[in-house]
């Protein structure tokens, strides 16, 4: 597996991860058969919504970071 996707972000994808690479070390043609295409779009899936989460959290971070910065600015044109 990529070693950026063991990060402390995707620590909820980590028994995913396990068994794509379970998976994938079964050998060449067990991969080319195609018998880890589930396991990778149970990874795929899990990972999109890991991002989605850090996503959310970004956002509303932001959104407060903004808010208090506009109310910042109104004090300092209300106290001018």
């Amino acid at each position: 597996m990529h070693p950026l996707l063991y990060t402390k972000d995707n620590v909820g994808c980590q028994e995913v991860m396990m068994a794509l690479e379970e998976c994938h070390a079964k050998g060449f043609m067990w991969k080319a058969a195609g018998m880890c295409n589930d396991s990778k779009e149970k990874l795929t899936a899990c990972l999109r919504a890991e991002r989605a989460k850090m996503q959310d959290s970004n956002r509303n971070g932001v959104e407060n970071k903004q808010a208090r910065i506009r109310q910042k600015w109104k004090d300092i044109d209300e106290s001018s």
